[in-house]
């Protein structure tokens, strides 16, 4: 009977390492695609910042050539 009640718990326990050495695996795997993902997003903001900077630049220059347009029928 005792040696039963031993076996049902190294089962137990057996089963909790497993379960353990799962999670822990699962956690690695999960730290490491939060990982890509910050990378991704740090790239994706850069990406961002220089669409807007070109948008901006093209805004200024599109404005500028608005200006010449409206000097040029002033002029007639």
């Amino acid at each position: 009977m005792e040696l039963e009640k031993f076996q049902q718990l190294e089962e137990k326990i057996k089963v909790i390492v497993n379960e353990k050495v799962q999670l822990k695996k699962q956690i690695q795997k999960l730290e490491e695609a939060l990982k890509n993902k910050e990378t991704e997003l740090v790239g994706l903001g850069n990406k961002l910042k220089t669409l807007d900077e070109e948008r901006n630049s093209v805004r200024a220059r599109v404005d500028s050539l608005l200006e010449l347009l409206a000097d040029i029928d002033l002029a007639k």
